[in-house]
């Protein structure tokens, strides 16, 4: 049966570990979409990182973004769902950042935070790396909020509200549209991505992927940067394409 829902993360899995979009999976996104498929990016990137996905993947569908807090219309570029943290866990000043921090965010003592909910908060260790980390973390306050990691190389921890995640927000968008998770194919890579993958009807792994999200996986496809989604698409969609052609 072809997937009425094609749900896929971003980085390390449709996109190039160069971050960009190459043209073939560009088309099989479009094709997807021309044949009646719903396209739903599923990422632990911030709505404000989705403008270039947006623009290369021709504005097609929606995107989950941070890891189900926010679900995000490409079409328009606007918020359509929100699920932030409760307001009394916030972000420290002393948290050090890999990337620039944007113009107007609040940087702040914990204090002055309280009154802004935050969508994501991100745990740091100098020393653990995610696997062991995320494992310690689960242990000690997995009952207060959703812990997970879309890096192995890296002592990054990314934590939502209590059970908001991918999967949470793909099933939910997926009932609204009177979409059954056998209608669903998901394709991810990292840990963020497995209760997606379990929710799924049909779970695909790119090759590069962890070792957890490989033995879950249903397929493995070639790496993210040997086109693996697209691979996949054009052999699921091609009757599709072949009918709506004649």
């Amino acid at each position: 049966m072809t997937p009425t829902v094609i749900a896929t993360d971003l980085d390390g899995t449709l996109l190039r570990s160069d971050g960009t979009l190459d043209r073939r999976t560009q088309q099989a996104l479009a094709d997807v979409e021309a044949c009646g498929g719903m396209l739903v990016l599923c990422t632990a990137r911030p709505t404000r990182w989705m403008r270039p996905l947006a623009q290369a993947t021709g504005h097609r569908g929606v995107a989950i973004c941070v890891n189900g807090a926010v679900v995000w219309d490409l079409h328009r570029e606007s918020v359509l769902e929100e699920f932030p943290l409760e307001p009394h866990v916030a972000r420290e000043p002393g948290y050090w950042s890999r990337w620039p921090i944007p113009d107007g965010t609040i940087v702040d003592v914990v204090h002055a935070l309280l009154a802004e909910p935050a969508v994501k908060l991100m745990l740091r260790h100098e020393r653990l790396l995610a696997d062991a980390l995320l494992d310690t973390a689960r242990a000690v306050a997995g009952h207060l909020a959703e812990f997970t990691h879309s890096n192995s190389a890296d002592g990054l921890l990314e934590i939502s509200a209590a059970g908001v995640s991918k999967a949470a927000a793909l099933a939910s968008f997926c009932e609204e549209h009177g979409v059954g998770s056998e209608q669903v194919i998901a394709f991810g890579d990292m840990p963020n991505d497995l209760p997606m993958l379990q929710w799924a009807g049909h779970a695909v792994a790119v090759a590069n992927a962890h070792p957890d999200v490989l033995a879950a996986a249903d397929e493995v496809t070639a790496s993210n940067d040997d086109a693996g989604v697209a691979l996949v698409l054009e052999r699921l969609f091609a009757g599709r394409r072949a009918a709506a052609a004649r």
